[in-house]
Protein backbone atom coordinates (compact mmCIF):
# COMPACT_ATOMS: atom_id res chain seq x y z
CA UNK A 1 0.00 0.00 0.00
CA UNK A 2 1.22 3.54 -1.12
CA UNK A 3 2.25 6.10 1.26
CA UNK A 4 0.02 9.11 2.13
CA UNK A 5 0.34 12.60 3.04
CA UNK A 6 -2.02 15.21 4.60
CA UNK A 7 -2.95 17.58 1.43
CA UNK A 8 -3.02 20.87 3.85
CA UNK A 9 0.10 19.97 5.59
CA UNK A 10 2.58 17.38 4.63
CA UNK A 11 2.22 15.04 7.25
CA UNK A 12 2.62 11.13 6.79
CA UNK A 13 -1.26 10.25 6.58
CA UNK A 14 -1.87 6.50 6.72
CA UNK A 15 -4.66 4.48 4.66
CA UNK A 16 -7.31 4.37 7.36
CA UNK A 17 -6.73 7.99 9.33
CA UNK A 18 -9.57 9.64 10.05
CA UNK A 19 -8.05 13.35 11.07
CA UNK A 20 -4.58 14.78 10.46
CA UNK A 21 -2.64 16.15 13.77
CA UNK A 22 -3.04 19.61 11.86
CA UNK A 23 -6.90 18.75 12.63
CA UNK A 24 -8.23 18.48 9.09
CA UNK A 25 -10.16 15.44 8.02
CA UNK A 26 -9.08 12.47 5.89
CA UNK A 27 -10.67 10.74 3.38
CA UNK A 28 -9.61 7.86 1.03
CA UNK A 29 -10.95 8.51 -2.47
CA UNK A 30 -11.01 4.88 -4.12
CA UNK A 31 -11.37 6.57 -7.37
CA UNK A 32 -7.83 8.65 -7.03
CA UNK A 33 -6.30 5.82 -4.87
CA UNK A 34 -5.54 9.19 -2.37
CA UNK A 35 -6.11 10.59 0.62
CA UNK A 36 -8.68 13.97 0.67
CA UNK A 37 -9.68 16.66 3.00
CA UNK A 38 -12.69 17.96 0.98
CA UNK A 39 -15.17 15.39 0.65
CA UNK A 40 -18.65 13.87 0.98
CA UNK A 41 -18.12 11.15 4.20
CA UNK A 42 -19.16 7.57 3.58
CA UNK A 43 -22.60 7.81 5.89
CA UNK A 44 -20.87 4.80 8.04
CA UNK A 45 -17.94 7.51 9.24
CA UNK A 46 -18.94 7.49 12.60
CA UNK A 47 -20.58 4.00 13.30
CA UNK A 48 -17.53 2.03 11.79
CA UNK A 49 -14.81 4.59 11.41
CA UNK A 50 -15.16 4.47 7.83
CA UNK A 51 -12.77 7.25 5.91
CA UNK A 52 -13.92 6.55 2.62
CA UNK A 53 -15.67 8.70 0.18
CA UNK A 54 -19.19 8.70 -0.53
CA UNK A 55 -20.88 9.86 -4.03
CA UNK A 56 -23.72 11.61 -2.12
CA UNK A 57 -24.71 12.84 1.38
CA UNK A 58 -26.05 10.66 3.73
CA UNK A 59 -24.68 7.16 1.21
CA UNK A 60 -22.26 4.85 1.72
CA UNK A 61 -19.41 4.77 0.19
CA UNK A 62 -18.66 1.90 -2.72
CA UNK A 63 -16.95 -0.38 0.17
CA UNK A 64 -19.74 -0.40 3.08
CA UNK A 65 -22.28 -0.85 -0.01
CA UNK A 66 -21.26 -4.39 -0.55
CA UNK A 67 -22.05 -5.32 2.93
CA UNK A 68 -25.52 -6.17 2.75
CA UNK A 69 -25.50 -8.07 6.10
CA UNK A 70 -24.55 -6.95 9.16
CA UNK A 71 -24.54 -7.85 12.83
CA UNK A 72 -26.55 -6.13 15.34
CA UNK A 73 -24.16 -2.92 16.98
CA UNK A 74 -25.85 -2.86 19.93
CA UNK A 75 -24.90 -6.53 20.87
CA UNK A 76 -21.49 -7.01 22.88
CA UNK A 77 -18.50 -5.70 20.81
CA UNK A 78 -20.31 -6.14 17.07
CA UNK A 79 -19.34 -2.66 16.50
CA UNK A 80 -15.47 -2.93 17.42
CA UNK A 81 -15.97 -6.16 15.48
CA UNK A 82 -17.54 -5.04 12.20
CA UNK A 83 -15.25 -1.93 12.35
CA UNK A 84 -12.51 -3.77 11.81
CA UNK A 85 -13.28 -6.29 9.65
CA UNK A 86 -15.22 -3.41 7.34
CA UNK A 87 -11.56 -2.03 7.90
CA UNK A 88 -9.84 -5.30 6.53
CA UNK A 89 -12.27 -5.35 3.28
CA UNK A 90 -11.53 -2.14 2.75
CA UNK A 91 -7.82 -2.69 2.55
CA UNK A 92 -8.09 -6.00 0.24
CA UNK A 93 -10.70 -3.89 -2.37
CA UNK A 94 -8.15 -0.89 -2.32
CA UNK A 95 -4.98 -3.16 -3.22
CA UNK A 96 -7.61 -5.15 -5.87
CA UNK A 97 -8.47 -1.32 -6.96
CA UNK A 98 -5.07 -0.97 -8.74
CA UNK A 99 -5.65 -3.47 -10.82
CA UNK A 100 -9.27 -1.80 -11.92
CA UNK A 101 -11.26 -4.22 -9.94
CA UNK A 102 -14.88 -3.02 -8.51
CA UNK A 103 -13.47 0.46 -9.70
CA UNK A 104 -15.29 3.28 -11.41
CA UNK A 105 -13.86 1.35 -15.09
CA UNK A 106 -14.65 -2.02 -14.19
CA UNK A 107 -18.59 -3.05 -15.33
CA UNK A 108 -18.78 -5.87 -14.15
CA UNK A 109 -20.79 -7.26 -11.22
CA UNK A 110 -19.65 -7.23 -7.99
CA UNK A 111 -20.28 -9.35 -4.62
CA UNK A 112 -22.28 -8.81 -1.85
CA UNK A 113 -20.72 -9.49 1.79
CA UNK A 114 -22.79 -11.19 4.85
CA UNK A 115 -20.81 -9.73 7.21
CA UNK A 116 -22.18 -12.19 10.40
CA UNK A 117 -21.38 -12.46 13.90
CA UNK A 118 -21.29 -15.51 16.35
CA UNK A 119 -22.63 -13.37 19.21
CA UNK A 120 -26.34 -12.72 18.22
CA UNK A 121 -27.38 -11.40 21.95
CA UNK A 122 -28.98 -14.70 22.31
CA UNK A 123 -27.05 -18.01 21.81
CA UNK A 124 -24.10 -18.30 19.90
CA UNK A 125 -24.44 -19.08 16.76
CA UNK A 126 -21.95 -21.04 14.16
CA UNK A 127 -21.07 -19.73 11.05
CA UNK A 128 -18.88 -20.84 7.98
CA UNK A 129 -16.97 -18.26 5.72
CA UNK A 130 -17.49 -18.82 1.92
CA UNK A 131 -18.91 -17.99 -1.12
CA UNK A 132 -21.48 -19.23 -2.91
CA UNK A 133 -22.54 -17.14 -6.84
CA UNK A 134 -21.39 -13.82 -5.66
CA UNK A 135 -22.60 -13.73 -1.95
CA UNK A 136 -19.66 -13.74 0.42
CA UNK A 137 -20.10 -14.50 4.67
CA UNK A 138 -17.53 -12.89 7.24
CA UNK A 139 -17.50 -14.21 10.55
CA UNK A 140 -16.67 -10.42 12.00
CA UNK A 141 -15.88 -12.16 15.80
CA UNK A 142 -12.48 -13.33 13.98
CA UNK A 143 -11.91 -9.66 13.92
CA UNK A 144 -10.87 -10.24 17.52
CA UNK A 145 -6.82 -10.85 17.91
CA UNK A 146 -7.03 -13.95 20.29
CA UNK A 147 -10.32 -15.29 19.04
CA UNK A 148 -8.42 -15.72 15.65
CA UNK A 149 -5.04 -17.10 17.30
CA UNK A 150 -6.88 -19.36 19.03
CA UNK A 151 -8.64 -21.05 15.77
CA UNK A 152 -5.31 -20.76 13.73
CA UNK A 153 -3.43 -22.99 16.92
CA UNK A 154 -6.25 -25.03 16.81
CA UNK A 155 -6.25 -25.47 12.87
CA UNK A 156 -2.71 -25.89 12.59
CA UNK A 157 -2.83 -22.72 9.97
CA UNK A 158 0.70 -20.77 9.80
CA UNK A 159 -1.04 -17.63 8.82
CA UNK A 160 -4.56 -16.44 9.95
CA UNK A 161 -5.83 -12.75 9.26
CA UNK A 162 -8.88 -10.88 8.26
CA UNK A 163 -7.39 -9.76 5.61
CA UNK A 164 -6.78 -12.88 4.32
CA UNK A 165 -9.92 -14.20 4.64
CA UNK A 166 -10.80 -10.95 2.44
CA UNK A 167 -8.43 -12.03 -0.15
CA UNK A 168 -9.47 -15.90 -0.16
CA UNK A 169 -13.46 -15.50 -0.37
CA UNK A 170 -13.12 -12.51 -3.01
CA UNK A 171 -10.82 -15.27 -4.73
CA UNK A 172 -13.69 -17.65 -5.28
CA UNK A 173 -15.79 -14.31 -6.95
CA UNK A 174 -13.07 -13.38 -9.05
CA UNK A 175 -13.36 -16.77 -10.43
CA UNK A 176 -16.84 -16.45 -11.48
CA UNK A 177 -15.88 -13.58 -13.24
CA UNK A 178 -13.01 -14.45 -14.62
CA UNK A 179 -14.80 -17.82 -15.81
CA UNK A 180 -16.96 -16.85 -18.47
CA UNK A 181 -13.30 -15.39 -20.46
CA UNK A 182 -12.35 -17.38 -23.69
CA UNK A 183 -9.42 -19.70 -22.47
CA UNK A 184 -9.44 -19.24 -18.65
CA UNK A 185 -10.84 -22.49 -17.64
CA UNK A 186 -8.69 -24.16 -20.52
CA UNK A 187 -5.45 -22.66 -18.77
CA UNK A 188 -7.15 -23.11 -15.27
CA UNK A 189 -7.93 -26.77 -15.78
CA UNK A 190 -4.04 -27.41 -16.96
CA UNK A 191 -2.86 -26.00 -13.43
CA UNK A 192 -5.15 -26.40 -10.90
CA UNK A 193 -7.70 -29.13 -12.07
CA UNK A 194 -11.17 -29.78 -12.69
CA UNK A 195 -13.07 -27.03 -10.48
CA UNK A 196 -16.53 -29.37 -11.12
CA UNK A 197 -15.16 -32.00 -8.97
CA UNK A 198 -17.80 -32.84 -6.24
CA UNK A 199 -16.62 -30.12 -3.79
CA UNK A 200 -18.07 -31.68 -0.82
CA UNK A 201 -16.56 -34.47 -1.45
CA UNK A 202 -13.34 -33.30 -1.60
CA UNK A 203 -13.67 -31.07 1.71
CA UNK A 204 -15.00 -34.34 3.80
CA UNK A 205 -11.54 -36.14 2.67
CA UNK A 206 -9.44 -32.83 2.89
CA UNK A 207 -11.16 -32.89 7.08
CA UNK A 208 -10.58 -36.19 7.42
CA UNK A 209 -7.05 -36.55 5.97
CA UNK A 210 -5.55 -33.62 5.19
CA UNK A 211 -2.52 -33.44 2.70
CA UNK A 212 0.96 -32.26 3.20
CA UNK A 213 1.03 -29.22 0.48
CA UNK A 214 3.88 -30.77 -0.94
CA UNK A 215 5.71 -29.46 -4.07
CA UNK A 216 2.71 -28.35 -5.13
CA UNK A 217 0.91 -26.56 -3.12
CA UNK A 218 1.06 -23.41 -1.39
CA UNK A 219 -1.00 -24.27 2.10
CA UNK A 220 -2.42 -27.68 2.59
CA UNK A 221 -6.37 -26.70 2.29
CA UNK A 222 -4.87 -25.78 -1.27
CA UNK A 223 -4.90 -29.54 -2.03
CA UNK A 224 -8.78 -29.92 -1.16
CA UNK A 225 -9.83 -28.86 -4.39
CA UNK A 226 -9.24 -26.46 -7.36
CA UNK A 227 -11.20 -24.16 -5.91
CA UNK A 228 -9.46 -23.81 -2.83
CA UNK A 229 -6.20 -24.11 -4.45
CA UNK A 230 -7.27 -21.19 -6.37
CA UNK A 231 -8.43 -19.23 -4.07
CA UNK A 232 -5.56 -19.79 -1.67
CA UNK A 233 -3.40 -19.36 -4.51
CA UNK A 234 -5.01 -15.62 -5.46
CA UNK A 235 -4.59 -15.16 -1.63
CA UNK A 236 -1.02 -15.67 -1.78
CA UNK A 237 -0.40 -13.67 -4.40
CA UNK A 238 -2.20 -10.68 -3.31
CA UNK A 239 0.25 -11.00 -0.25
CA UNK A 240 2.82 -10.91 -1.97
CA UNK A 241 2.55 -8.13 -4.28
CA UNK A 242 1.01 -5.81 -1.16
CA UNK A 243 4.23 -6.95 0.69
CA UNK A 244 6.95 -5.41 -2.08
CA UNK A 245 4.33 -2.67 -2.80
CA UNK A 246 4.50 -1.49 0.64
CA UNK A 247 7.95 -2.14 0.96
CA UNK A 248 8.82 -0.26 -2.13
CA UNK A 249 6.14 2.91 -0.85
CA UNK A 250 8.21 3.59 1.70
CA UNK A 251 11.40 4.05 -0.31
CA UNK A 252 13.40 1.33 0.95
CA UNK A 253 15.97 -0.36 -1.39
CA UNK A 254 17.90 -3.66 -1.15
CA UNK A 255 19.63 -6.02 -3.70
CA UNK A 256 17.01 -7.37 -5.74
CA UNK A 257 15.02 -5.31 -5.58
CA UNK A 258 14.95 -2.69 -8.77
CA UNK A 259 14.75 0.98 -7.75
CA UNK A 260 11.34 2.85 -8.43
CA UNK A 261 9.67 -0.51 -8.79
CA UNK A 262 6.30 -0.24 -8.87
CA UNK A 263 4.64 -3.74 -8.12
CA UNK A 264 0.98 -3.34 -8.92
CA UNK A 265 1.75 -1.93 -12.75
CA UNK A 266 4.69 -5.17 -12.88
CA UNK A 267 3.61 -7.47 -15.49
CA UNK A 268 6.59 -10.49 -15.49
CA UNK A 269 5.02 -12.28 -12.51
CA UNK A 270 8.39 -13.80 -12.33
CA UNK A 271 9.89 -10.72 -11.47
CA UNK A 272 7.50 -9.64 -9.17
CA UNK A 273 8.00 -12.86 -6.92
CA UNK A 274 11.60 -12.63 -7.01
CA UNK A 275 10.87 -8.96 -5.61
CA UNK A 276 8.73 -10.49 -2.72
CA UNK A 277 10.45 -13.41 -2.10
CA UNK A 278 13.87 -11.14 -1.09
CA UNK A 279 11.62 -8.43 1.11
CA UNK A 280 9.92 -11.25 2.86
CA UNK A 281 13.25 -13.48 3.79
CA UNK A 282 14.56 -9.98 4.75
CA UNK A 283 11.74 -9.35 7.05
CA UNK A 284 11.78 -12.90 8.38
CA UNK A 285 15.22 -12.07 9.63
CA UNK A 286 14.41 -8.89 11.25
CA UNK A 287 11.74 -10.90 12.92
CA UNK A 288 13.53 -13.64 13.64
CA UNK A 289 16.41 -11.23 15.69
CA UNK A 290 12.70 -10.47 18.06
CA UNK A 291 11.90 -14.01 18.50
CA UNK A 292 8.71 -13.17 16.38
CA UNK A 293 7.04 -15.77 13.77
CA UNK A 294 8.06 -15.26 10.04
CA UNK A 295 5.97 -12.37 7.83
CA UNK A 296 6.05 -14.85 5.20
CA UNK A 297 6.30 -18.44 6.32
CA UNK A 298 5.63 -20.04 2.78
CA UNK A 299 7.99 -21.93 0.25
CA UNK A 300 7.69 -20.49 -3.46
CA UNK A 301 7.79 -24.19 -5.08
CA UNK A 302 8.18 -24.56 -8.99
CA UNK A 303 4.68 -25.81 -9.49
CA UNK A 304 3.48 -22.47 -6.96
CA UNK A 305 4.98 -19.97 -8.59
CA UNK A 306 3.43 -21.04 -12.18
CA UNK A 307 -0.23 -21.31 -10.36
CA UNK A 308 0.66 -17.62 -9.17
CA UNK A 309 1.72 -16.66 -12.51
CA UNK A 310 -1.21 -17.81 -13.78
CA UNK A 311 -3.80 -15.93 -11.71
CA UNK A 312 -1.50 -12.47 -12.07
CA UNK A 313 -1.78 -12.35 -15.60
CA UNK A 314 -5.38 -13.06 -15.71
CA UNK A 315 -6.06 -10.65 -12.56
CA UNK A 316 -3.84 -7.99 -13.42
CA UNK A 317 -5.34 -7.90 -17.23
CA UNK A 318 -8.83 -8.57 -16.50
CA UNK A 319 -10.41 -5.46 -18.07
CA UNK A 320 -8.72 -5.70 -21.23
CA UNK A 321 -9.97 -9.66 -21.26
CA UNK A 322 -13.78 -8.86 -20.80
CA UNK A 323 -13.83 -10.03 -17.47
Amino acid sequence: MQRFTCPTCGTRAYFHNMTCTCGDPLHYDPDRRDIVTEAISCANRDAIECNWTAAQEGTLCRACALSHVVPDLTVGENARLLASAERAKRWVLANLGNWGWFTSDDPGRRPHFLMLSENTGGRSQQITMGHEDGEITINVTEADALIRLKRQLELGEQYRSMVGHFRHEIAHFLFDRLAVSPDFLTGFRALFGDERADYGEALQRHYESPRDPGEDYITSYATSHPHEDWAETVAHLLHLTDVADSFCSTHLAMPGVPDDYHPYAEDDAERLLNSAAEIAIAVNDINRALDNSDLYPFVLTLPVREKIAFAHGWLKNHLSRGA
